[in-house]
């Protein structure tokens, strides 16, 4: 008899049987959320959020659930979400309709993960406070940043938003309008309010879903045209996160009165230029900001190059080459704290011209007002960043009396100190060059000066002197000044070092030492025989400057004919002069007046003793004020001209190095600025 077989026992079979029972009890769990009447949840769930925001919370109409894998869709059928008491609008939210996913993992650590949130016609009311508080922190605790929510998608259809953050200047509101035969832009917008306490006004389209965060997306795109105070901003691109304004990718076109007004708006500290209009492709990524092909004009002036400015550094760091074809020398005004001309400030077409220098004179009605530049430092945007820009002009027009001819700079802004170090500047035919540091780690700031001329053409630094048959020589010279103030005039009205400027043998004509030397004879002779030359043998400038005040040391112009020596000072504190001057011919003259010539007055209204005409007037008052017009405010240390006589040596040589000790200090003190500095 054959034995029955024994039941079949699967080792695995309790744990089918469990996998099983799981399964059935997930389908039944699945059936419930699926068919649950979430709604009898709305009562509950307004009580407790409304308890734990300490603010009121009111789903009006109908609460629904979709459940997911990884999450849930929630949806509230009208919606109001108070703000906390000290806000200045009643509510955060109210909408009819919102729509939002939540992510549940993070849930169960306490934050809240919302990867998208649509909302139907909404009022959204933000407001943040200079002590970290801010409306959209769910908790009690407003000011804790964990109880903020992370949106990355928001969708919304039509409504308004309001963003109060008064410690910054801003209070804006945007309206939204939505229509789908708008195309890939369907989302209009429209802002006004304050931004950084100037007046806003923007308009634009993006798509129907803004990206507040970056994770997984792809850029949405944006244009926007804008104007906040008197800069304009036209922008048309792709942006990868709104929240922090990172994945930008776009081109823009950006007008103003002065790239100063940056400063309060984007925290970068320009200069302050004539009008203008710019032009490139932005690209942000995290903290650095790129723009490539800049290109544009400062008032009449063209611009173009690189620049990036990056935040991540705890200082923000500035950084870029750029480059002008020509550049006008009505464009340079406001970089010394002066207006604009009236051709640069009507240049730039669609931006409200600013007061031209000429419009402020007439205002202040003042013959004699300063003529050194009274703007201010401006401290504040000198500690704000660090910079290393290099600026090159291949060409200079519109130079007038100043025959500037190119100019290159290198400009670093470390740790509150700027120094515009090498500064090479073509000026008649020569060079000025040399290095200027401004220590604005203290107040009044620690400023030092010193530069080179070498090889000038003189026949080109005096105004219309080419008109006449001149051969004049070529002009070296120096400046070291040292001194501390807030302003160029506070500072030269504090400086002490050394300025001095020689030249050796050239010829010119007759005509214009004879009006300048009041030489009534020689003019006759020139009237009946024509123009002649006379051979300069040598001349020399030199002013030992102590706290201000400039006094002459040398002040020789020798020719075979006459020989001019002049003494006295000016006053840059003051801005007054008082210098006089004897003339001695060297051949006999029965019309020759010696009595000695006074040129005095304010450096904005010149008084001269005698009246020898208008060419006599230029003349003497550019040999008395050549060593602190701006132009010679640029020269520097010097080798002696070629005077090949012995009392021209001794002239030379009584220009060579400053005469006092505090003159001397002082230039010392300049030739740091182009030292590194630790």
């Amino acid at each position: 008899m054959v034995a029955a077989p024994e039941p079949s026992r699967h080792p695995s079979s309790p744990w089918m049987r469990l996998v099983v029972a799981c399964a059935v009890l997930l389908a039944v769990l699945m059936l419930v959320v699926l068919f649950f009447p979430w709604d009898v949840m709305r009562v509950p769930l307004n009580r407790y959020v409304s308890e734990k925001t300490g603010r009121q919370f009111e789903i009006s109409r109908q609460l629904a659930v979709r459940p997911g894998w990884r999450g849930a869709t929630i949806i509230f059928d009208g919606v109001d979400f108070a703000n906390p008491p000290w806000a200045r609008e009643p509510y955060l939210v109210r909408a009819k309709r919102a729509e939002f996913e939540i992510r549940l993992w993070p849930l169960l650590s306490g934050h809240v993960v919302i990867p998208r949130l649509a909302l139907i016609s909404p009022t959204i009311s933000l407001q943040m406070e200079e002590d970290g508080r801010r409306t959209w922190a769910l908790g009690k605790d407003t000011g804790d940043t964990s109880t903020v929510p992370t949106i990355g998608l928001l969708q919304v259809d039509g409504g308004g938003v309001d963003f109060l953050a008064e410690h910054l200047g801003v209070d804006i509101h945007a309206d939204f309008t939505y229509d789908t035969a708008r195309g890939e832009l369907p989302l209009d917008f429209r802002i006004k309010g304050k931004y950084k306490r100037q007046p806003l006004t923007a308009e634009g389209r993006t798509g129907n879903v803004l990206q507040l965060t970056s994770e997984g997306q792809p850029p949405f795109p944006l244009e926007i045209k804008a104007a906040a105070g008197k800069t304009q901003l036209s922008a048309k691109g792709t942006v990868a996160a709104l929240a922090d304004l990172d994945g930008i990718d776009a081109q823009f076109q950006l007008k103003g009165q002065t790239l100063g007004d940056l400063f309060p708006l984007l925290g970068i500290a320009l200069p302050h230029t004539s009008p203008y209009a710019l032009s490139g492709d932005l690209r942000k990524r995290a903290k650095l900001w790129e723009v490539k092909g800049l290109q544009g004009r400062l008032g009449l002036s063209d611009i173009g190059g690189d620049m990036r400015f990056d935040q991540a550094p705890k200082t923000p760091q500035l950084g870029g080459k750029l480059r002008s074809k020509v550049l006008d020398m009505d464009d340079l005004g406001p970089l010394i704290g002066l207006p604009p001309t009236e051709r640069s400030a009507k240049a730039i077409e669609g931006v409200e011209p600013p007061p031209s220098i000429a419009q402020v004179k007439r205002r202040r009605g003042d013959a004699g007002r300063k003529v050194l530049p009274t703007a201010t430092l401006d401290f504040e945007r000198l500690r704000a960043m660090n910079a290393d820009v290099q600026y090159t002009a291949d060409k200079i027009r519109n130079v007038r009396d100043v025959p500037l001819d190119r100019g290159s700079v290198h400009v670093k802004l470390l740790d509150s100190v700027l120094t515009l170090d090498p500064l090479d500047l073509g000026v008649a035919n020569g060079k000025v060059a040399g290095a200027i540091r401004i220590d604005a780690r203290q107040v009044p700031a620690d400023i030092r000066a010193s530069l080179d001329v070498r090889g000038m053409q003189i026949n080109r630094l005096i105004p219309k002197v080419e008109t006449l048959k001149t051969s004049f020589g070529k002009l070296d010279g120096r400046i070291n000044l040292s001194g501390r103030g807030t302003s160029v005039a506070s500072w030269l009205g504090a400086a002490s070092g050394d300025v001095a400027a020689i030249t050796g043998r050239g010829e010119f004509s007759n005509l214009l030492l004879e009006f300048a030397g009041l030489d009534g004879g020689e003019i006759i002779k020139f009237i009946l025989r024509g123009d002649q030359t006379v051979t300069l043998r040598c001349a020399a400038v030199a002013f030992d400057v102590n706290k201000g005040v400039a006094q002459g040391r040398g002040l020789v112009f020798d020719t075979t004919d006459t020989v001019f020596r002049a003494t006295g000072q000016a006053n840059l504190a003051t801005e007054t002069m008082r210098f006089v001057i004897d003339q001695r011919p060297k051949d006999k003259s029965i019309l020759s007046l010696r009595t000695p010539l006074i040129i005095g007055g304010s450096f904005g209204s010149p008084t001269i003793g005698v009246e020898p005409g208008p060419l006599a007037a230029r003349g003497l008052a550019a040999l008395a004020l050549g060593a602190i017009t701006p132009l010679l405010s640029l020269a520097a240390t010097f080798e002696p001209g070629p005077g090949a006589d012995a009392d021209c040596k001794a002239v030379l040589a009584e220009a060579s190095k400053p005469g006092t000790a505090e003159a001397a200090k002082g230039a010392a003190q300049a030739t740091g600025a182009r030292q590194p500095q630790n």
